[in-house]
């Protein structure tokens, strides 16, 4: 069974709810309601961590300076052709970034989520366009998660010699961060000795090597047959690499889309809220919590 079913038996509601209270006290009704939780994140999701925001040139180029002085755009570094003309280059910026995650404890928001989720007959799920491993990092088992463009906590062969996926957990990367190089040996595959890449959708990139994802998404489809009232919510997923929003609008009603720049809907079925997602998180479970101690009287 497809997890693209029909619409849920809510009724519609407003996708304009102008009073903000009013819209966090809905939300935490759709996620008291549910049997199961369907979180879908995007970039956002990890900003409340500390993580870069690398929205337009400028913000990354903020973050990568280096980049920014060789004129060196985000689609430009984050493609395979980077890997195969300056490696040291593109790993400077890989590397970095991995260092970073590896680093960085995921915010609080994390656990709301799963808190949530234990109440609920059937759990929750995620789905995630971000390639951080803060999901993994946060306790989601690795059967609870798909991230739809992979893992930069994964290697691939950068010549495709095997379709196989290794674990980066290996690879110490050593990086000149005024020139975002790379300073020690980057990663090579173990059958061919060529170089490894992290096993990243990036860019104009055909030869991802997709079966992690594949195998998360089949335990999503496995997942959702068993869920009958699914709330969703949006975290942080923008509509310049639209994966996230497309795929919680394709699930079905209700939704609710968390975003501090583009909170926009254009259905009814959808409660907006502009807001940072850790504060709407926090916010919605205040709520949430009201409500179960109502219920308990």
């Amino acid at each position: 069974m497809s997890i693209f079913r029909g619409k849920l038996p809510y009724p519609h509601f407003s996708a304009f709810l102008t009073n903000l209270n009013d819209a966090i006290a809905r939300a935490a009704e759709l996620i008291a309601q549910a049997d199961g939780l369907l979180v879908t994140a995007g970039a956002g999701m990890g900003v409340d961590s500390g993580l870069p925001d690398f929205r337009g040139e400028g913000g990354f180029w903020k973050h990568y300076p280096a980049l920014g002085r060789s004129g060196i755009g985000f689609t430009a570094i984050a493609c395979p052709d980077a890997f195969r003309n300056d490696p040291r280059l593109a790993w400077g910026f890989y590397g970095h970034r991995l260092r970073l995650y590896r680093e960085t404890t995921p915010h609080e928001g994390f656990q709301i989520l799963r808190r949530w989720a234990k109440g609920m007959a059937h759990g929750l799920f995620a789905f995630t366009s971000n390639v951080d491993g803060q999901f993994p990092k946060a306790g989601f088992s690795h059967n609870q998660i798909m991230e739809a463009h992979g893992s930069i906590h994964h290697l691939q062969c950068l010549d495709g010699c095997r379709e196989e996926i290794g674990s980066a957990d290996d690879f110490d990367p050593v990086v000149d961060e005024e020139n975002c190089l790379l300073l020690n040996d980057p990663p090579t595959c173990p059958h061919c000795g060529s170089s490894a890449r992290p096993n990243v959708l990036m860019f104009g990139d055909w030869d991802w090597q997709s079966s992690r994802a594949d195998s998360q998404r089949a335990a999503l489809d496995g997942w959702r047959k068993w869920v009958f009232q699914i709330a969703v919510i949006e975290i942080g997923a923008g509509t310049d690499i639209p994966t996230v929003r497309n795929f919680g609008e394709l699930i079905g009603e209700p939704l609710i889309r968390i975003n501090p720049n583009e909170p926009g809907v254009h259905k009814n079925g959808i409660i907006s809220l502009r807001m940072g997602g850790l504060d709407a998180l926090r916010k919605i479970d205040e709520a949430f919590n009201g409500l179960r101690a109502a219920r308990q009287l």
